[in-house]
């Protein structure tokens, strides 16, 4: 988990490329395939959003179960939301999960949001209220149970290796 432009995809990628049977389940994707009536992030978030988050994580949940009860290595990517992150996941997968917050400097992670597709621009202009937000959330949440790594100033191999050693 992390905020957007915090590396969650492409560190979950990376991450599953270390096993012989790796899967990487993006919420966002699930969501996207919302075509008629998706209803997206802003600073006020929808009700309509949260149901389709709510759907889209337990879908993630499902689809972990499946392809860890046949031996994959599962790395659901989803952003930090609300001040119970992880209340979905341990509800539907239980507590065979290792939970892991991506969390590089907000000004890293604004570096990165502006540095993506420049297609992007008006979205990104949405993102950077909801980046700042997240990231006074996350300071505030109590995270005893996550393995918090701060990949500010680590590769992409770098964070993967420390994720390997610590978990």
């Amino acid at each position: 988990m992390g905020t957007p432009a915090s590396g969650k995809s492409t560190v979950s990628k990376a991450l599953m490329q270390r096993f012989l049977q790796g899967i990487h389940i993006p919420v966002d994707d699930l969501r996207h395939m919302v075509v008629s009536g998706l209803s997206d992030m802003a600073v006020l978030v929808p009700p309509a959003t949260l149901e389709q988050v709510r759907l889209a994580r337990e879908t993630a949940c499902s689809m972990a179960r499946n392809y860890s009860d046949n031996e994959f290595a599962v790395a659901i990517d989803d952003f930090w939301y609300s001040d119970k992150p992880d209340e979905v996941y341990c509800q539907k997968i239980g507590q065979r999960i290792t939970r892991v917050l991506l969390l590089p400097s907000l000004e890293t992670t604004l570096q990165r949001l502006y540095s993506r597709n420049p297609n992007e621009g008006s979205f990104k202009k949405v993102l950077e209220p909801v980046i700042r937000q997240l990231h006074t959330e996350i300071a505030a949440h109590p995270k005893t149970k996550w393995l918090v790594i701060d990949s500010s100033d680590l590769s992409v191999e770098a964070t993967v290796d420390r994720i390997l050693e610590e978990t």
